[in-house]
């Protein structure tokens, strides 16, 4: 073959995809249903071409068409993870969490009740093997997002169908083309001996083996590209080889599932890489990922239709009839998935509920694709598959997927219109009308601004501005009939933007260098939580999201467990950096966000509505101070340094600013740029490791503020030290309780406690310690002792208070003074020992500490 009559083929090719778009808007159709029939007419015109013997001229063109380089390994190996891998790197995953229930029935169940159905249906029809049957009825179970989504996306239409159409598709792929490869080994190893329940039980092991190496490659993929932040070309470089390689080892050398690992790599690198990737080079990832996927969906199309002609050779009537009865039963099988099992995961509360018209959209909005024509043209090729097996599969996978393109995909967009669904909310429409009007009034003053500074002839800026001062007119009064939007609402509506502001803070303090990716991928996924739960619950849920988000957590309290139980401080001590890293940053957002709610949010909404989100973000910052200064008094000095590299950093960003402003001025060249940004990036360096949190430095620190050791020489103090443990508390937590038995005594390092004893509550703060008595006059506790602030406690088990309080004048002196006035007599016996034969007890209990 010419390989410049090829070029000139694939040159013509991707013309016709570029030119695809405005053709199907024009036609008001899918951009599959133009693509499909560009293959078909290439594949037609080309045969006529080279078997006509009017004209050789175009024999060369159409030899070139009829032997392009089609082959299943080509779709299977390089289009197939493109398409899947940008599908799961473009879904929303947060927001289409709200329906995972209805998206993993659409997915998984429904692709095994189309399967089952569709092969028992046609094994009644046609004398093929049962395993046969079902090897269809799997290829014809994929569904394809880019049609439907598109006229989604053109209408207005709710989000949430075109989500779950979306998420359906993506995991609807992963499990039927498991199913695919299933059945495709029966098929060729022993097609006469169909066994189902067989292969069906090979299909779990499968997908979890492939969820479990995309997991591991996408983690490693997200920490690779979050280390080439400075070249965001090797970024996309390395997402490149993420599909293909997760495919390869999982479908090659794992015998696992190639696509559902791709899925879940996608999905790995969607969650976690916008926390770890400059959102610039994030951008610039998804749209080389959507210009890769673009051209891979579009070259399936057209090549596989280049092969309908050739299929069309040898359809019979009966094929028709085939193809019938695969549409009939498909639309039958998620007929019983949309209204027999999503009402009983509703009733059952485990799914939202599904609206009628999103049904009867999602119904019929099942179109086939380049999934389905990939899985059809593997199965045509391979060797060990039966001719007449082969012949099927493509003429039924082709057939439907014309079916559902030329049928349901070309009636779609009226449908959708017929149920309302591109029409929008009364709410919607309402608050449409009062953003139109604001943004309108901002025009104004900016072009009126703008019209003095450009001196235009006076005339024709005001008839210009009398006939934008009606269309004005005219918003006002649309906006002015709309003022029935209830407080409620536009306080929901506030929150979200509120939310979604924060998540743009978070990023632009990220590309800033101003926040380390493992928090600003924390504090992104606190904002979509944020999204989620105003979107669901209002201003209630706005409250309950940002008090968990300032929580502690579970895995803080299993390390503080640890530290106090086993002494393991190294977790503790990285997550409790980690909480007062996060508690500053988001006191600095959230202060931030008040500009937003004056500049926008007050315009539209309204001076109500605005005073309201005011009040809550001031008692969301007071719940965050509360918090941030609670841990102040346990780890004082802490928050300072942090709140210093935080400015430094912050003065380090404008510098640069400064020196990248001069040299677009001209002022400075670029050899002295490159120099003080190799300054600034040395500083940058420097304060990239957060301060270390020392434990054990603190626990001598606050020895030193407890008045009976403060006389202590240092040395004696730091051997002191090692005999305490340290214990951290909340507010509420309980550290004694009535009935214990005595086995230590807590002094009180900082923050306050509260003892309930006979009726009576008394208050303790710094300095003083409790539960002496319990040891001293061994008996059981008679108090309950809780926390009221944040506090750190210093605890000795029991030998060692008494060795103590018999090396220590003072503490002597105080614990027998509290036992008198509580009316308790200390066995002197106790207290003394043979401390005053042996004044140097105190230095050999301190050489006794480790």
């Amino acid at each position: 073959m010419d390989i410049a009559v090829l070029l000139g083929v694939l040159a013509a090719l991707f013309l016709a995809i570029g030119l695809t778009g405005p053709v199907a808007e024009r036609l008001r159709l899918p951009d599959t249903v133009v693509l499909a029939a560009i293959g078909i007419a290439l594949g037609t015109g080309a045969t006529w071409f080279w078997l006509t013997p009017l004209t050789d001229a175009l024999n060369p063109v159409a030899l070139a068409i009829l032997k392009l380089p089609i082959s299943s390994e080509v779709f299977l190996y390089v289009f197939l993870p493109t398409l899947i891998f940008e599908v799961a790197l473009t879904l929303n995953l947060r927001r289409m969490l709200d329906d995972w229930v209805v998206v993993l029935c659409l997915a998984v169940v429904a692709v095994l009740v189309a399967t089952l159905m569709i092969g028992f249906a046609l094994s009644q029809v046609t004398t093929l093997p049962v395993i046969a049957c079902l090897l269809i009825g799997a290829i014809v179970s994929t569904t394809d997002p880019s049609a439907v989504v598109s006229i989604f996306r053109a209408t207005p239409a709710p989000q949430r169908l075109a989500r779950i159409v979306e998420g359906e598709s993506l995991l609807n792929d992963a499990a039927a083309i498991a199913l695919f490869a299933v059945f495709l080994s029966d098929v060729v190893l022993r097609a006469d001996k169909p066994d189902v329940a067989a292969a069906l039980l090979r299909f779990p092991p499968l997908v979890i083996m492939g969820v479990t190496v995309g997991v591991i490659l996408g983690r490693i993929a997200v920490w690779l590209m979050g280390r080439l932040n400075a070249w965001p070309l090797g970024q996309v470089s390395v997402s490149l080889a993420v599909p293909y390689a997760t495919f390869l080892l999982a479908d090659k050398v794992l015998g696992a599932s190639g696509v559902v690992a791709v899925v879940a790599a996608g999905m790995i690198v969607n969650f976690m890489a916008p926390g770890r990737v400059n959102p610039g080079a994030m951008a610039q990832l998804r749209a080389a990922w959507g210009l890769m996927a673009y051209l891979a969906g579009s070259l399936i199309f057209i090549l596989a239709a280049l092969l309908i002609p050739r299929l069309a050779a040898t359809l019979r009537l009966a094929d028709i009839g085939l193809i019938l009865v695969v549409a009939f039963t498909a639309l039958v099988a998620r007929a019983v998935i949309l209204y027999g099992i999503l009402p009983l995961l509703t009733l059952a509360r485990l799914s939202r509920r599904v609206e009628q018209p999103y049904r009867v959209a999602i119904l019929w909005g099942g179109l086939r694709g380049a999934v389905t024509l990939a899985l059809a043209l593997a199965v045509t090729e391979n060797i060990g598959v039966p001719l007449e097996v082969k012949r099927m599969v493509g003429i039924v996978a082709v057939g439907f997927t014309l079916f559902t393109l030329l049928v349901q995909g070309t009636t779609l967009r009226p449908l959708i219109s017929w149920l309302g669904l591109d029409r929008l909310s009364p709410l919607d429409r309402a608050l449409s009308d009062q953003v139109v009007a604001v943004a309108l009034q901002s025009v104004r003053e900016t072009v009126a601004d703008t019209t003095k500074s450009l001196a235009l002839q006076p005339a024709i800026v005001r008839e210009e501005a009398v006939r934008f001062g009606a269309r004005l007119a005219r918003a006002v009064e649309r906006a002015d009939e709309a003022k029935d939007i209830l407080d409620r609402d536009r306080i929901t509506l506030g929150l979200v933007a509120l939310a979604g502001y924060e998540r743009d803070l978070v990023l632009e303090a990220f590309r800033d260098d101003l926040m380390p990716a493992r928090l600003a991928e924390r504090m992104l996924a606190e904002a979509d939580r944020l999204i989620e739960a105003t979107r669901s619950e209002g201003r209630s849920g706005y409250r309950v999201q940002s008090k968990r988000a300032i929580g502690s957590g579970r895995a803080y309290r299993w390390a503080a467990g640890l530290h106090t139980r086993v002494g393991l401080s190294a977790p503790f001590e990285r997550l409790t950096a980690d909480q007062f890293e996060h508690l500053v940053a988001q006191s600095q957002i959230v202060r931030g966000l008040h500009a937003f709610i004056d500049l926008r949010i007050l315009r539209i909404h309204g001076r109500r509505v605005s005073d309201l989100l005011h009040d809550l973000l001031d008692r969301r910052s007071d719940d965050v101070e509360k918090v941030l200064e609670g841990l102040r008094l346990q780890f004082p000095g802490y928050a300072e340094k942090l709140e210093r590299r935080l400015i430094r950093r912050t003065s380090l960003q404008q510098e640069m600013r400064e020196y990248d402003q001069l040299t677009e001025d001209g002022l400075i060249g670029p050899e002295l740029h490159k120099t003080l940004k190799a300054e600034v990036e040395a500083q940058r360096q420097a304060l990239a490791l957060r301060p270390k949190l020392d434990l054990s430095l603190q626990k001598r620190d606050f020895l030193r503020d407890i008045p009976l050791f403060a006389g202590l020489p240092e040395v004696e103090r730091l051997r002191l030290s090692a005999k305490f443990h340290t214990q951290y508390a909340a507010p509420g937590d309980v550290l004694m309780e009535h009935s214990q038995i005595a086995r230590g005594v807590w002094f009180i390092a900082s923050g306050a406690v509260e003892m309930l004893q006979a009726g009576q509550v008394t208050r303790m703060g710094t300095g003083e310690l409790f539960g002496e008595l319990g040891v001293l006059l061994k008996r059981t506790r008679r108090a309950r002792v809780t926390a009221i602030t944040h506090c750190t406690l210093l605890s000795l088990d029991q030998d060692q208070f008494l060795d103590l309080v018999r090396a220590n004048t003072a503490l002597r002196e105080m614990v027998t003074e509290r036992a008198a006035k509580r009316g308790a007599t200390v066995d002197p016996e106790m207290l003394t020992g043979h401390a005053a034969a042996r004044p140097g007890m105190l230095r050999r209990l301190l050489r006794r500490a480790p």
